[in-house]
């Protein structure tokens, strides 16, 4: 990995580790329906800003259609089901479930028939879902219905990512990065808009809020998934994909350090199994039988 690969890298582990501990402070601000509809509007802005400075001349052949899905699955559902998730159920837990994105990916590819599943593949997806059940069946927190509903939101939001990389990859693999993401923005605001109503603003934020905002659209949301995509064409999907383990690690880390959030040993031990469950599922575990060399 070149040194500007790797630096792309650790900015989206540390970036999207950090965005769990924002993502609470918007959400109390803003509503978990405000803070998905204002960010992604954000995020869509300030790239149409970047296009509209650098000279950019933005295409967007693809059409309308498959931004809209991208926008419905990848941008609304999976902030909302995080947003709604994250307050309820603590960073720590939430950024765990987002680590079998590459669990509900590899469902996905394999009966849309855009991947072939080994018995490693097997093995991983049977090791990801029981590190699941292991992570929301034995909690550090008491099972209440919240709780239940937090769980359940935040591993649909996990679903939605998978889906919409899968769409993207097939309807807008040959549209660039820049547009795939201010189209998505851009459409997932507009989805997440007409709930603003039944979830209103809870308050009148304060500045701070706004910056809060503003860097969880302009920077945690526009400037990593640009280069994330950027990633994608470098070193491609297996190797960049992995960064979600160490968004956990980072996320686990600051719900630990800095929100004093707690998890069992039982719902660690689920982490681990989910995060070995997605290695072998992307094959970063190398397959390295030993053979007795012929004498």
């Amino acid at each position: 990995m070149k040194p500007s690969e790797l630096f792309a890298y650790l900015f989206l582990a540390v970036t999207w580790g950090f965005s769990f501990l924002i993502l609470l402070k918007v959400v109390h601000a803003f509503g978990w329906v405000g803070a998905v509809a204002f960010r992604a509007f954000i995020a869509s802005g300030v790239l149409l800003v970047v296009a509209w400075a650098t000279g950019r001349r933005l295409r967007f052949a693809a059409g309308w259609r498959p931004f809209a899905v991208v926008g419905a699955t990848t941008v609304a559902g999976q902030l909302i089901g995080l947003s709604f998730a994250t307050p309820r159920i603590g960073t720590a837990m939430a950024a765990i479930c987002v680590a079998s994105i590459p669990l509900f990916s590899m469902v996905i590819g394999r009966v849309w028939g855009n991947e072939r599943m080994s018995g490693r593949s097997v093995a991983g997806l049977v090791l990801g879902f029981a590190g699941i059940v292991l992570l929301v069946g034995f909690p550090a927190v008491p099972v209440t219905p919240g709780f239940v509903l937090g769980c359940a939101a935040a591993l649909a939001s996990a679903f939605c990512a998978a889906f919409g990389s899968n769409y993207a990859n097939r309807h807008l693999r040959y549209t660039g990065a820049l547009e795939v993401t201010i189209g998505s923005f851009f459409a997932g605001g507009l989805l997440a808009l007409p709930l603003l109503p039944a979830v209103p603003v809870p308050g009148v934020p304060g500045p701070v809020d706004y910056a809060y905002l503003l860097l969880l659209g302009g920077v945690m949301s526009a400037v990593t998934y640009v280069t994330y995509f950027w990633l994608l064409g470098r070193i491609g999907a297996t190797r960049t994909i992995s960064v979600e383990f160490v968004v956990t690690v980072f996320a686990v880390l600051i719900g630990a350090g800095l929100l004093g959030e707690t998890l069992t040993l039982v719902q660690l031990v689920g982490a681990a199994v989910i995060i070995a469950g997605c290695a072998l599922v992307l094959g970063i575990v190398p397959s390295r039988p030993l053979r007795e060399k012929a004498r």
